[in-house]
């Protein structure tokens, strides 16, 4: 079917119709008038902390750098008590708004003021001390709390410490990435740990009770019955690490590892010996 624009909108915004109307209908080419508000930039920093550290949460305090508003002029860009003009250009929309005919009809497009580059203001001196860009670098002291059971790539939301906003927006955010640091005893999967457990052929015969590390630095006892095989793990129950979200603990692991000796002494060889006839 033949369908006339015409007809869809009724000749809206005069009597040329056509898709003059339908730019006028849809807004296009309109904006908003003043100066752009818009959000600080969020930052991002890496936070190494120990598996000790996992285990009990910890509190960190770290070095951000991060741009805040120039205590000289107070992120109003400009030298004090130096004049702040109204752009003549753009009467201080901070756009320009160019009209063209089209044998459509009028077409508008709107632009950031070149001369006052979408500001709406034009500074006579900028501050020195920022350099005119309202913001400078500066670094602070911050202290961050870690709860117990992160892992590694959690990221840690601190409110406000990003880049501050010159046109009186909200400051950025600080996102802190937790790395969790190699441990020399446990490996972690999830909120359980894995430790794994030298024990020699003796105590794998005939059984014994031994003590094992945890991650609060204490011993926890463990039996391994007679007749261990190599490679075979024992669970030790509420011994792993904290989770981050719920109440709970995780498990530690214990994987045994028959030690067998590169060296024997003729004693030793010949009791061997004696428990080799035995077994035939």
């Amino acid at each position: 079917n033949n369908i006339n624009f015409e007809d869809i909108f009724g000749g809206v915004g005069g009597s040329s119709g056509g898709f003059g109307s339908i730019f006028d209908l849809f807004g296009f080419g309109g904006g908003s008038s003043g100066q752009r508000v818009e959000r600080g930039s969020d930052l991002v920093q890496t936070l190494n902390i120990t598996l000790e550290e996992v285990a009990t949460g910890t509190s960190k305090e770290i070095s951000v750098t991060h741009r805040k508003l120039c205590p000289t002029c107070n992120g109003s860009k400009a030298e004090p008590n130096s004049a702040v003009n109204t752009c003549s250009q753009c009467n201080g929309s901070g756009q320009v708004r160019q009209v063209q005919n089209t044998p459509l009809g009028q077409f508008a497009t709107v632009s950031e003021c070149p001369t006052c580059h979408g500001e709406g203001k034009v500074i006579e001196n900028k501050c020195h001390d920022c350099l005119g860009s309202g913001l400078k670098k500066i670094t602070e002291k911050i202290t961050i709390n870690i709860p117990a059971g992160v892992e590694t790539g959690t990221k840690l939301r601190v409110t406000g410490e990003g880049d501050d906003s010159v046109n009186g927006g909200v400051s950025g955010d600080l996102y802190v990435t937790i790395n969790v640091l190699k441990h020399d005893l446990f490996t972690r999967n999830g909120q359980d740990l894995y430790y794994e457990l030298p024990i020699s052929y003796v105590q794998a015969c005939l059984g014994d009770q031994v003590e094992v590390p945890t991650i609060d630095g204490k011993n926890a006892k463990l039996t391994i019955p007679a007749g261990t095989q190599t490679e075979t793990s024992f669970k030790l129950r509420n011994e792993g690490l904290k989770h981050v979200k719920w109440s709970g603990v995780g498990n530690l692991y214990v994987k045994v590892h028959v030690v067998v000796p590169k060296q024997l002494k003729k004693k030793k060889k010949d009791i061997l010996k004696d428990f080799a006839h035995e077994s035939g």
